[in-house]
């Protein structure tokens, strides 16, 4: 049953709501996949924050005009699923890890800040690291030179501690002398 104008209203307006705040757009072609492997799809994009929809193209087109993704009209031909997020990574890494475990899941196009991306732009855009783990790995870097010089005491102080240790029977043996 088609969507009556009213409906196809508010959803370009729910998707236009989406696309103003988002960062990235990943389109994929998602022809002869099994509504469960969809349901996992969804359930793991809720889970990284990703807005994930099966949308007309003409509705998607009308969602992004005038904005920096207005260029990723072009690639919205054939039934595709739309990954929108506020993270630059997350649409991406969400449609490239399922397509490693589904071949039935083709990414099509994508679009990054406002750079338009093919195929290999999404999966290296996919490849980049969360930003938790990009968070964590500068903390670490950070604290590296820190930790180091923490444990270089530490040694320095267990070093003299067995010199003195050492020493003080010594001089407890000269001192009864």
């Amino acid at each position: 049953m088609g969507l009556n104008l009213n409906d196809k209203k508010v959803v370009v307006e729910e998707v236009s709501a989406k696309v103003a705040t988002a960062q990235t757009i990943v389109v994929a072609e998602y022809r002869g996949i099994q509504v469960s492997h969809l349901t996992k799809l969804r359930a793991t994009a809720r889970a990284q924050g990703v807005y994930l929809r099966v949308l007309k193209n003409t509705l998607a087109r009308r969602s992004v005009e005038g904005t920096q993704f207005a260029p990723l009209a072009d690639a919205m031909t054939g039934p595709l699923i739309y990954s929108i997020s506020d993270d630059a990574v997350a649409a991406a890494k969400v449609l490239a890890d399922f397509a490693k475990t589904n071949d039935k899941l083709v990414l099509k196009a994508g679009n990054y800040a406002g750079k338009q991306l093919d195929v290999a732009g999404v999966t290296a855009l996919a490849s980049i690291p969360s930003r938790e783990v990009l968070i964590s790995q500068l903390l670490g870097v950070m604290l590296a030179p820190v930790s180091g010089f923490a444990r270089g005491l530490a040694a320095l102080a267990a070093k003299k501690g067995e010199g003195s240790s050492e020493a003080a029977p010594a001089a407890e043996e000269t001192a009864a002398a």
